[in-house]
């Protein structure tokens, strides 16, 4: 399903859904962001996907990320909690979403990084390289608080 992302856009349609979701910020020893390339937009991002039926938060941070990586984690913290109203995804099929997402701090355990239905590319990437990669405001945000390590989550 096509995605295409509105931010402070006021031509962006409005939006018909708010649905639960994470993206988790985790690095390597080297310090590198672990990233991936979503098939749906082409963008980078850091994984992340909507909660399950049945599912703690916190599992579903673990499951997107090994689903969308192939890397392993543990929930280490809370980057912050991310839901402009100015930020909308509209997709293919009519849903128009309300960004609502909460952005976790993730230690690897392990895996290797591989691509999946959801990423065409999945590659650790240094701080200084991020400017290279093509990716979303909202994600960069997260990424620049996940670097930060601020004392108390984002909320905003």
């Amino acid at each position: 399903m096509a995605r295409t992302e509105y931010y402070n856009d006021p031509a962006a349609p409005k939006p018909n859904s708010i649905v639960v979701a994470v993206t988790v910020f985790v690095t390597d020893s080297k310090g590198r962001v672990l990233l991936i390339r979503r098939t749906d937009n082409g963008l980078w991002a850091i994984p992340g996907g909507a909660q399950d039926f049945g599912e703690y938060i916190a599992e579903t941070a673990v499951r997107e990320t090994k689903e969308e990586s192939g890397v392993d984690i543990r929930v280490a913290g809370v980057v912050g909690i991310y839901t402009d109203p100015k930020h909308v995804m509209s997709y293919s099929d009519g849903e128009v979403r309300q960004q609502f997402s909460i952005c976790f701090l993730g230690e690897c355990l392990g895996g290797n990084p591989t691509p999946s239905s959801e990423s065409s590319e999945v590659r650790w990437v240094s701080r200084a390289e991020l400017d290279q990669f093509s990716i979303h405001p909202s994600m960069r945000l997260r990424i620049e608080h996940g670097y930060e390590q601020r004392p108390k989550p984002y909320i905003g």
